[in-house]
């Protein structure tokens, strides 16, 4: 529905003259000066300059009292602020309407990438007729249609060629259709179908497909070429009407043409575009005389006959009567050949045209395939034998190669490409939105028409053994096609030669401008040199790289065999136009708006499925090589290629696959079969936003190997508005991180005001759907023993509190920094597991998968379990070994059996200190008023001590002091007498017996774990679960400056399935050296009864 629109325009400016003036002067009137005129007369109290309550004294935003300021152009003032990042619609509408033929955004991209301004040419617009549809027709119509349709019409016969034809240009008809769905979706600059793929597939299809399009175009350089050269020895300046051409000298006169097209290329691409329209012309007069031919053979058949000898065709070049003459005979029976056929058989001629009038259609219905060598024999004549043709057999037409259906498909396809041309020139046309569809389309069913037609005409003309005479043996050497033609076969000699020329020049100037268009979008780096030319932009190196490809196609020497080679790969090309134009319809992205509204994707999947077929069809192995060429490219692309983002719709399809299988994971809860550790790793930034633990990332990678989810997070105290930058740099820096140690996964750093809440929403809502995290990684909390306050303590207990609460594995590595990286191998060694409580047999999953690891590779793994008094160590070792079997698990199994035993004295004075120092806590969480007290308390205390000692020693009554009890007297001396006893007992106090036999148990695990994992890679064990009383959490990690592993005092949690267990990962702290046995001196420090640390080296 039509919009009116009323524009009215506002003066502004900020010049004091009157109006008057202005509008003479050229400048209008400033609203500032209407307001302040406005304002003068309804004047209100004038601010001082000290005035802390400062207002404006205008209406406008940054107004001020210079007179020189100006406020032109101020008239959108309350949008001033974000006109730098979004421009105004008068500024966006100017810029659409000088819209150049490069898509919105991609010339601003170019320019930046190569710091060149580029000019825009202004050249004149063209229609459909001209810019599209005339393209199209010179390029589809060419040389199989003068050199090779009519032997195909009498190899395959009119109703095999048909079929041909048909599925050749319902192919073409369907890829033209999707081809102008995605042309109107947008404007295609020089490129065409790269540009299409790739802005619709992404760069690597688009890479992969566009170097195959550029092959293609090439190799139809070389077909054009050596179509040239064929029409030029056979029927211009022939050198031998006997035999077919040499393969030598059409790899001789076929390079010296490619090289004098290659100099007119060079010269200028002007002289190309000039020389078009007389090419173009060759092509309509040529197929405006095959027709007058077939319309004369109505009223006169053209004085063309052909003679026979038996059933044979002869080439009747030596003679001009077909007689046994004495020169015939001498030539059939000399003395190197026999001559009985030739006596056997009379000579005869026939009509080579019996014209549209005559029944030979019936003939030229079914087809005529034959072996190579193999005479040419006409049907109707007595039946004989098919003959091979000896070196003696000369003077008879020959089937040169061997003929079936595909061949013919293969050869039969390069006729029908050439629908590119339109979409190439869409910034010339005056309206591409319409111009591409409109004029590919009729140029598709035009030619369509023209190559159906020219099969019936053909067949319903011309004689069948004149047909299958592939290059006109027996009509005077001319094309067959000539012989048709009215008023003389030199028109289509003539006008075919000029059309091979002209298509070849095309081909070699259109290439080169493809691979640069490829080499400039950088997607493949060993192409960039390809994107440099002259300094007109003409692409030099480009169009040598052309001339060396063409050069081979060259080399091959045979049109038949070339032909199937470039339909492989305009095949592929449409194919994945096709594939574009479906995905795009399917995925329904907003930015899928074609004007182009006759297509649907059931079309496109239809020409992609006939594409296909068509490959395989013409030939499977040029198709194979055709996929695994396009194959290569891609993955080369892929890990070496730059990485560019256009809006592809394989990233949409990525994503609603994503979407598809995230919904469908939800659907059913997972089973145990499919578990793997899907990790959420919590890594540490430093101040410079670095990853602080860069091996945390190796352990995973190792960990994983690639497989399953893993999300890297990190917290940032601090407001997200204050922060931001800082976040997205830390992410930055650790997807670097990621990608030098070889993690797969996903990075993310969220700013939160405390650490510990960053980490809670991290363990909370990491991942998505059915791909969330089921088991947290994080470095030991470094600074622990040197926290006054012990934070880093409560945020490590909190973690592994929430971890535990959230049904998660927790797995603690400690010492990382001394973990190995990726590119270590450890060449022996054993990575020890100590299976105290059953975890769902996750701690024993762990070492296989690190095994899996080419660093843990030749690592073994031992498992070592704790037996009681009361249980029975030599079964337990059989039910494991046993256990481990069913597990599929190579391991060395061990009971250690740990007897109850005295407490030690080290044992019970380290628990004394750790409830005096909890209690010292307490204490110190008093205020300053209250340690004052405290203090006053004591003393005040002590000096009363002391004289009632004295008193008592002297014999002294006391002195009684009656005093007025009130209620808060009473209250207030309790709680003296408390906190008086508070500091009394903090030295008098004695060790909680529960918290003894935990410390006990933990002094003789660690001995019993440094007796027999001293000589371990890595040590795996069951970590006790937090108190479910936050109050014991000061006890939860017991620490000393000389103890350098955490004795564990937890109460176990129970575990299920392994994802309420916690584990840890010990590596010892200490330099490897080289001349040891293993990848390096690991150690661990575990203490000893006297309560010193121990250094154990393996």
């Amino acid at each position: 529905m039509p919009t009116n629109f009323t524009v009215v325009k506002v003066e502004d400016t900020g010049d004091g003259s009157n109006s008057g003036a202005a509008a003479g002067d050229g400048r209008p009137i400033s609203l500032d000066r209407v307001f302040q005129e406005e304002g003068d007369v309804n004047n209100s109290q004038e601010l001082e300059p000290d005035d802390e309550n400062h207002k404006e004294s205008t209406p406008f935003i940054n107004s001020n009292n210079n007179e020189d300021c100006s406020y032109e152009g101020k008239n959108m003032a309350l949008y001033e602020e974000e006109m730098d990042s979004t421009p105004m619609v008068a500024s966006l509408l100017n810029k659409l309407a000088n819209y150049t033929n490069l898509t919105q955004g991609v010339r601003e991209h170019e320019e930046a990438e190569d710091g060149v301004r580029r000019v825009a040419v202004m050249v004149p617009q063209m229609g459909t007729f001209i810019g599209v549809y005339l393209p199209c027709m010179q390029n589809i119509l060419g040389v199989i249609l003068f050199l090779r349709l009519t032997w195909i019409v009498g190899t395959a016969g009119i109703l095999e060629s048909l079929a041909i034809v048909s599925m050749c240009c319902v192919c073409t008809l369907l890829t033209a259709i999707s081809m102008s769905a995605i042309a109107t979706n947008g404007v295609v600059p020089a490129g065409g179908s790269y540009y299409m793929i790739s802005r619709s597939l992404g760069p690597e299809f688009g890479g992969a497909v566009g170097l195959c399009f550029y092959l293609g175009t090439t190799f139809a350089g070389s077909l054009y070429i050596l179509g040239t050269i064929e029409i030029l020895l056979m029927y211009i300046v022939p050198f031998d009407t006997m035999k077919v051409l040499d393969e030598n000298d059409m790899r001789l006169y076929g390079t010296c043409c490619l090289f004098l097209m290659a100099l007119v290329v060079f010269v200028g691409v002007k002289y190309v575009n000039k020389l078009a329209l007389v090419f173009l012309s060759c092509v309509a007069l040529s197929i405006m005389a095959t027709y007058a031919g077939a319309a004369k053979t109505l009223i006169e058949p053209p004085a063309f006959n052909v003679c026979m000898l038996g059933n044979r065709s002869l080439k009747n070049e030596k003679f001009d009567k077909c007689e046994k003459t004495e020169l015939v005979t001498s030539l059939f029976c000399d003395l190197n050949s026999t001559c009985d056929f030739f006596e056997a058989n009379n000579m005869s001629e026939i009509v080579a045209i019996p014209g549209l009038l005559s029944n030979v259609i019936k003939e030229n219905l079914w087809s005529n395939y034959d072996d190579a060598n193999v005479i040419i024999q006409k049907k109707t004549f007595p039946k004989m034998p098919k003959v091979k043709a000896g070196s003696k057999d000369q003077f008879y037409v020959i089937n040169d190669i061997t003929t079936y259906f595909t061949l013919l498909v293969g050869i039969y396809f390069p006729s029908v490409t050439g629908i590119m041309a339109g979409s190439n020139r869409s910034g010339d046309l005056r309206d591409a939105q319409r111009s591409i569809p409109v004029g590919t389309i009729l140029a598709i069913l035009t030619t369509s028409f023209l190559y159906i037609s020219f099969v019936f005409l053909f067949g319903a003309c011309i004689e069948g053994v004149v047909l299958r005479d592939k290059f006109g043996f027996s009509v005077k050497t001319m094309p067959v096609i000539g012989v048709l033609a009215w008023p003389s076969p030199w028109v289509i000699v003539i006008g075919s030669f000029f059309s091979c020329c002209g298509a070849g020049l095309q081909s070699l100037t259109g290439a080169p401008r493809l691979l640069q268009a490829i080499a400039r979008d950088g997607i493949i780096p060993f192409l960039q040199v390809f994107g440099h030319g002259k300094r007109n932009g003409e692409p030099t190196w480009a169009l040598l790289l052309t001339v060396g490809i063409c050069e081979i196609g060259i080399l091959i020497a045979s049109l038949d065999k070339v032909a199937p080679i470039l339909s492989m790969f305009f095949l592929m090309c449409y194919l994945f136009v096709n594939l574009a134009c479906a995905v795009q319809t399917l995925l329904r992205t907003p930015n899928w708006r074609p004007r182009f509204k006759f297509y649907h994707w059931t079309l496109s999947f239809l020409g992609m499925s006939l594409c296909l077929s068509l490959m395989f069809i013409c030939s499977w192995y040029y198709a194979i090589g055709a996929i695994l060429i396009a194959g290569c490219i891609y993955k080369y692309i892929e890990y070496r290629g730059a990485v560019k983002e256009w809006g592809d719709g394989i990233r949409g399809l990525s994503l609603n696959a994503a979407r598809y299988a995230l919904i469908r994971l939800e659907e059913a809860p997972l089973h145990t079969k499919n578990w793997r550790p899907q990790l959420l790793v919590l890594c540490k930034l430093n101040s410079d936003l670095k990853v602080k633990h860069p091996h945390l990332l190796s352990f995973t990678s190792q960990l994983k190997a690639g497989k399953g989810l893993t999300i890297v997070g990190s917290v940032l105290e601090g407001t997200y508005m204050t922060r931001k930058a800082d976040a997205t740099a830390g992410e930055q820096n650790m997807k670097a991180a990621m990608a030098a140690e070889r993690t797969k996964g996903f990075s993310h750093v969220i700013v939160s005001s405390s650490l510990r809440d960053g980490f809670s929403i991290l363990i909370q809502s990491a991942g998505l759907g059915g791909m969330k995290h089921n088991a947290v990684l994080m470095a030991w909390p470094s600074g622990w023993k040197q926290a006054r306050d012990s934070l880093a303590q409560r945020n490590f207990i909190e973690t592994v509190r929430e971890t535990t609460e959230a049904h998660q594995a927790l797995l603690v590595a400690k010492n990382i920094d001394r973990f190995p990286d990726n590119h270590e191998r450890l060449k022996e060694g054993a990575i020890d597991v100590w299976w105290i409580v059953h975890d769902g047999g996750l701690l024993m999953l762990l070492p296989f998968l690190l095994m899996q690891h080419k660093v843990w590779r030749k690592c073994k793994m031992r498992i070592f379990t704790v037996a009681q008094l009361d249980d029975n160590s030599i079964q337990m070792k059989k039910d494991l070994q046993v256990f481990l079997y069913q597990l599929r698990l190579d391991a060395e199994v061990e009971v250690v059996e740990m007897h109850d035993s005295d407490i030690s004295a080290f044992t019970y004075e380290r628990t004394l200190k750790m409830e005096q120092r909890s209690q010292m806590l307490k204490e110190m969480h008093l205020s300053r008023t209250e340690r004052e007290r405290e203090a006053q308390l004591i003393h005040d205390r002590n000096t009363a001590s002391h004289f009632a000692t004295n008193d008592k020693a002297a014999g002294a009554t006391p002195e009684h002091v009656h005093m007025t009890w009130t209620k808060d007297k009473l209250l207030n001396e309790r709680n003296k007498h408390r906190e008086g006893m508070a500091v009394k007992d903090m030295f008098n106090m004695k060790p909680n017996q529960s918290n003894v036999r935990r410390m006990h148990t933990a002094v003789k695990l660690n001995e019993v774990v440094k007796k027999k994992s001293k000589d371990s890679q890595l040590v795996l064990l069951n970590m006790p679960g937090p108190p479910r009383n936050k109050k014991g959490d000061e006890n939860c990690i017991l620490f000393d400056y000389d103890v350098r592993v955490v004795d564990h005092v937890w109460r176990a949690s129970p575990a299920v399935i392994g994802r309420e267990a916690e584990f840890t990962l010990h590596r010892s702290p200490v330099h490897r050296r080289a001349t040891q046995r293993n990848a390096g001196q690991i150690t661990r420090h575990i203490p000893t009864q006297r309560g010193n640390s121990q250094r154990l080296s393996t």
